[in-house]
């Protein structure tokens, strides 16, 4: 067995062996007959939870699902996992916190797969990655640009980054750099010689301080050409993006979260089989 905690636990041999397992996921179908996939997720969740459950569903599992602060009590998490061992075949945790993913990890007997910490989202960057080798010839060699703050998406891409060996910058506002990445403040500047464009929400605080990063068709048409824009949701027009660029060819982000299923799906199967 094997857990997904971070892409960067992860070889570019292992992420193509699940690419390779979406492909074919059809081949799978039954996989789970007779197993428990125990999951924690907060009721906010829609994405990444509905796909979970209808992918696991489709693979012949079945589901049990807690709320998140299900977690957050006197009880140790040691003991926790102590008594799902003993039927859980897999668990999958969003939680704010990575350490309570690592501890369960530490001691669970399953795999356990990281649906969204505050500091990373593999699940998400690992469908994002696999939709764009479905459509670029080598999305190793294409330049990147993650316009958003120091939070879990950004992490996630620097996780991948460092992974498959891909150029990454930053367009953000001052204070929210992600160590270890080139960064910009404005967007015209960024966004010259990009391949592809990710954004991520912003809290309202910090607004002022991108005003300088929203990305918009115009400032699309400044990157390579057949560059496309990957917003991760929830996106909203008028803040990190444009009306405009929602609807316009750049845009690449309801095609892409269909691929959530499969990936996740294949994530099971891998994490499961090794």
């Amino acid at each position: 067995m094997k857990d997904l905690i971070r892409l960067t636990d992860y070889s570019v041999d292992e992420i193509r062996e699940i690419f390779s397992i979406a492909d074919e996921i059809d081949k799978y179908k039954g996989i789970l007959e007779g197993k428990t996939v125990v999951m924690f997720f907060p009721n906010n969740s829609i994405r990444t939870r509905v796909s979970f459950e209808k992918g696991i569903h489709l693979l012949g599992g079945q589901t049990i699902l807690f709320p998140t602060e299900t977690l957050d009590k006197k009880e140790e998490l040691q003991d926790v996992i102590g008594y799902l061992n003993n039927w859980a075949d897999l668990v999958i945790v969003r939680h704010k916190n990575i350490a309570v993913l690592e501890t369960i990890s530490k001691y669970a007997k399953v795999p356990v797969i990281n649906a969204m910490t505050d500091i990373n989202h593999p699940c998400e960057i690992l469908t994002d990655l696999y939709s764009l080798s479905k459509i670029r010839p080598d999305f190793k060699t294409d330049s990147f640009l993650f316009c958003g703050m120091n939070g879990n998406i950004g992490n996630a891409w620097k996780e991948a980054s460092d992974v498959f060996g891909f150029r990454l910058e930053q367009c953000c506002g001052k204070g929210y750099e992600i160590e270890g990445i080139n960064t910009y403040e404005d967007i015209d500047e960024a966004v010259v010689g990009k391949d592809i464009v990710c954004t991520d929400s912003l809290p309202s605080n910090a607004l002022a301080a991108f005003n300088k990063c929203q990305v918009t068709k115009a400032i699309m048409d400044k990157a390579n050409k057949g560059a496309l824009l990957n917003p991760c949701p929830p996106f909203y027009r008028g803040e990190e993006v444009s009306a405009d660029v929602i609807d316009s060819e750049y845009f690449v982000g309801y095609e892409f979260k269909k691929a959530l299923l499969e990936v996740q799906q294949a994530i099971v199967v891998y994490c499961l089989t090794q």
